[in-house]
């Protein structure tokens, strides 16, 4: 098993690594053609996106990844049972999108060409939910190959698809730009599908019996994906009313919209990705402990699940602390070599030593999850975003500009790791 682990990390290492590298391009890419203001418009929309894509996948991806990896069930009747509960979820909320799409970006967000861009998000959500499920189940045996196969695939068809169209819709307006690049996700998950559906073992049979749903798996596996996506979803709530609040709030104390559009884009286009840019080593980490601590932990195994679950963290500060050190003492080099700009190295520096705790909160998670404690992720978001959307909202009122924002970030990411960290110790008492 621990071969395996290693195995496992040092893919999706190798994996990450890449994925990064090809992210962070995509993103570089996204804004030397749309500008500030384009990826400002972007960001103000990504966080409707991540609501709905919560939503849609329903926790059931970890659910899968848990349930394989204890290896007790028939795991094609398994995947078989969700896809059909997850297909109606879906069809349901691209309704939903469809209709509140002007309300949304004229009263919330404020902006009318936002409104394309979130109507793309309903086209898109179905095959992220497929793909997520089929990564699921090769994560549940430890398969890490065609995951990384998959991601890096995806995109690589994303930034082709944005190099070739985004210039053409510029000329026709921003918000089309937008909404295409939102729209490149359809042909990049269905990429991803394929090359997963390749992976599967050619003597891999399905009978008439694996594709009946079964009541049992379904019971179970939304034992343990309502707490995960109860928790996904108030983080995404959080993260879908952080725009909506910002800029309602910046407006009423007298900010302008260009101001509030360029600076939400300059943190969330430029400042975070920086600074979780070196993320991908504590994912690999995390990724490869939910199989492995799922299994010790069913076996009752707590001496072998608190060292995997040391070695975690342990690993994820190896790089965390050299990566967050560099980014508090040169971070105009990173963001002038990076995207070509200097905008947001005050933020850096005051974001970066409380970004290191989402070195620790990573391995954390995804050990509740693995243990079955998704209820206290939950909580522990739950906490976190009530406090972040609170002082968020009145931290604006104090003419502080964007700084309301860094602030209440920071305390969430306080409140989060520490009650992580407590449940975990908890559950590992003897």
């Amino acid at each position: 098993m621990k071969e395996k682990f290693i195995l496992s990390t040092i893919v999706l290492l190798v994996g990450g690594f890449l994925t990064k590298i090809l992210g962070m391009i995509i993103k570089i890419v996204m804004t030397r053609l749309m500008g500030t203001e384009g990826i400002g418009l972007y960001m103000m929309i990504l966080p409707t996106f991540s609501l709905f894509i919560a939503l849609a996948q329903a926790g059931f991806p970890i659910a899968i990844s848990k349930l394989v990896a204890e290896n007790n069930k028939n795991n094609k009747r398994l995947v078989f049972s969700l896809i059909p509960l997850s297909l109606i979820i879906n069809v349901v909320l691209m309704i939903i999108i469809i209709i509140i799409a002007p309300y949304l970006s004229t009263n919330l967000l404020h902006d009318k060409r936002c409104l394309y861009g979130i109507i793309a998000i309903s086209l898109v959500i179905p095959l992220t939910t497929l793909s997520s499920i089929c990564r699921s189940y090769f994560f549940g045996k430890e398969k890490m190959f065609p995951h990384v196969i998959s991601n890096l695939s995806e995109d690589i068809v994303r930034l082709i698809l944005i190099i070739i169209g985004v210039p053409f819709l510029l000329k026709k307006g921003l918000e089309y730009a937008v909404c295409y690049v939102i729209l490149t996700n359809i042909v990049s998950e269905l990429t991803s599908i394929l090359i997963l559906v390749f992976f599967i073992p050619k003597n891999a049979k399905i009978t008439k019996q694996d594709i009946i749903p079964s009541k049992l798996y379904i019971k179970d596996s939304l034992s343990i994906s309502i707490p995960n996506t109860a928790a996904r979803l108030i983080g995404s709530i959080g993260y879908f009313l952080e725009p909506i609040i910002l800029t309602s709030s910046l407006l009423y104390v007298g900010y302008s919209n260009q101001f509030i559009i360029t600076q939400y884009g300059i943190i969330s286009g430029y400042v975070l990705p920086i600074l979780l840019l070196p993320s991908f080593f504590t994912l690999a980490i995390s990724q490869s402990l939910l199989p492995v601590v799922s299994n010790l932990y069913s076996k009752h195994d707590i001496t072998g699940t608190k060292r995997k679950i040391k070695q975690g963290i342990f690993f994820s500060l190896l790089i965390g602390i050299p990566a967050t050190t560099l980014l508090i003492i040169f971070p105009e080099i990173f963001l002038k070599l990076i995207y070509h700009t200097t905008e947001g190295i005050n933020y850096i520096k005051v974001l970066a030593p409380f970004c290191l705790l989402q070195y620790i909160q990573s391995p954390l998670s995804f050990s509740l999850d693995a243990m079955g404690k998704s209820s206290d992720n939950m909580k522990a978001t739950l906490y976190g975003t009530i406090v972040r959307t609170s002082l968020l909202f009145l931290l604006s009122f104090l003419k502080i500009g964007i700084w309301s924002l860094i602030i209440s970030t920071s305390i969430n990411i306080l409140i989060i790791t520490f009650y992580n960290a407590y449940k975990v110790k908890k559950y590992l008492k003897y």
